[in-house]
């Protein structure tokens, strides 16, 4: 089998549960070896993710309670892309709330999924240099404060483990060489 053939036909869809933040589709479909299976997909908006830097080389990052884990976690600011907006809108509209973060240089970094094995959710990584800060904007779900950390510092945690947000690690590693070049 070629790797740019699709092993698995879709013979029908339909959606098994939803809620305003995601979807379950079950997929009805024949498997590589010719019989039928099932297979669960979330649907998810994609996302952004940014790692802003100030003109004084500290990134604005948010230590963030998630309720589903009962953790408080260290992050870069990020959030869904809404119907309409492009990634850059939600990128720019999320670093406003989160951090009050406004101006800057801003480069697209690439993109990533993240839960391939379960959801079609793509992730867009940002990087926003010489950004400044002003008051933040947060949703009533959203419980954050921000700090401002050296790069160093902030890299430091991504290496050890520290920040245990997938997304935001990946973000400031990917970043990292560009960070260093400042």
């Amino acid at each position: 089998m070629s790797t740019h053939e699709r092993p698995f036909r879709t013979v029908a869809s339909h959606i098994v549960w939803s809620c305003p933040w995601y979807r379950v589709r079950q997929d009805d479909i024949i498997t590589p070896d010719g019989g039928p299976g099932v297979y669960n997909v979330i649907e998810k908006a994609d996302a952004v993710w940014i790692v802003p830097v100030t003109p004084q080389g500290e990134v604005l990052m948010v230590y963030q309670y998630r309720y589903t884990i009962d953790e408080w976690c260290w992050e870069v600011p990020a959030g869904s892309v809404k119907p309409g907006q492009t990634p850059d809108e939600a990128a720019c509209e999320e670093l406003a709330e989160e951090v009050g973060g406004r101006g800057g240089d801003w480069q697209y970094v690439g993109r990533f999924f993240l839960a391939n094995g379960i959801c079609n959710e793509v992730g867009h990584i940002f990087l926003a240099t010489d950004v400044t800060a002003s008051d933040t904007h947060h949703e009533a779900a959203e419980v954050m404060h921000v700090h401002r950390l050296p790069v160093s510092r902030v890299l430091a945690m991504a290496r050890a483990g520290e920040i245990s947000d997938g997304p935001s690690a990946l973000a400031l590693l990917l970043c990292a060489d560009r960070l260093y070049c400042r």
